[in-house]
């Protein structure tokens, strides 16, 4: 049974907006990024891990959780600036970072834009955006198994006001329909993914990511120019992405490994956390 690690909870004013982060343990320094519709949360069987062997920071990035919600800044640079900002102020250097979902696509901007401070790079469970493959993933399919809710959620205004009221049979819907093992993520951890995102802006915030999915994209493309030259690894879930993590990956990152995690969907830190925290100290060690 792993220990549950002392967390801290901290607050830092950066980059023009409040984010809260978590901190746990002490050592080399790795930080998680979530993505939607989680928050610092998601990382919390990953921190009690790795928070033996290394400093776990784990924020709620711009707009989500208990950071703060300003009206613009969603796109993949400002987000990477915001995450380059809270690493200075906490003097981070050496970071290995490991980003789920959309905290995969902030991430590798971050790497890219930062690297006299991100060391490794790990990206779970998301396709970059920009390179093709998730393009090409948003395309219909028979059964709806497509990704939909990119094109949907990139929507002004009208998701927010279909969805509003409806969060938790909304936000249900993606964590059985993209799991492997759907009771990897409990009632009550429901419930905390339903408070975060009801509260006031949040639903707004959370869905300007994906008004900001076309600049984002244009932002990865021109950073995939210059390709990174950092330890990278990328793993889709095998009832999910698949290979297509990996195979945006390396658009950016020709040296890329990865592959595919059995025995789980795209809910990979609370699905299978053993693989991610593994990941984690895989590529701090290496980096």
């Amino acid at each position: 049974m792993t220990s549950t690690p002392a967390l801290e909870h901290h607050t830092a004013q950066v980059n023009g907006t409040r984010l809260h982060y978590v901190r746990a343990g002490q050592g080399r320094p790795v930080m998680l990024l979530h993505g939607w519709p989680q928050t610092w949360y998601e990382w919390r069987h990953v921190t009690a891990r790795l928070a033996s062997d290394f400093t776990v920071i784990a924020p709620d990035l711009r707009g989500f959780g208990y950071s703060g919600k300003p009206a613009a800044g969603y796109d993949a640079e400002t987000m990477a600036a915001d995450l380059a900002a809270l690493g200075d102020h906490l003097g981070l250097r050496d970071v290995t970072v490991i980003g789920h979902d959309w905290g995969a696509v902030f991430g590798y901007v971050y790497a890219a834009a930062a690297p006299e401070q991100v060391s490794a790079l790990g990206i779970v469970e998301m396709a970059l955006p920009g390179v093709g493959v998730m393009e090409q993933a948003m395309g219909p399919q028979p059964g709806g198994n497509f990704l939909w809710h990119m094109g949907f959620q990139s929507v002004p205004d009208l998701p927010e006001l279909l969805i509003q009221g409806k969060e938790r049979p909304y936000l249900r819907w993606f964590f059985e329909h993209f799991a492997y093992d759907p009771s990897a993520i409990t009632e009550g951890d429901l419930d905390e993914y339903v408070a975060a995102i009801s509260q006031v802006g949040a639903l707004r915030a959370g869905l300007a990511v994906y008004q900001d999915f076309f600049t984002s994209a244009d932002q990865v493309a021109a950073r995939a120019k210059t390709p990174l030259a950092i330890p990278v690894r990328a793993y889709g879930g095998e009832a999910c992405l698949g290979g297509a993590t990996l195979a945006s990956v390396q658009a950016v990152a020709p040296a890329a490994e990865g592959g595919i995690i059995d025995r789980c969907g795209h809910w990979a830190a609370e699905e299978r956390p053993d693989f991610v925290a593994a990941l984690a100290a895989e590529l701090a060690k290496a980096s």
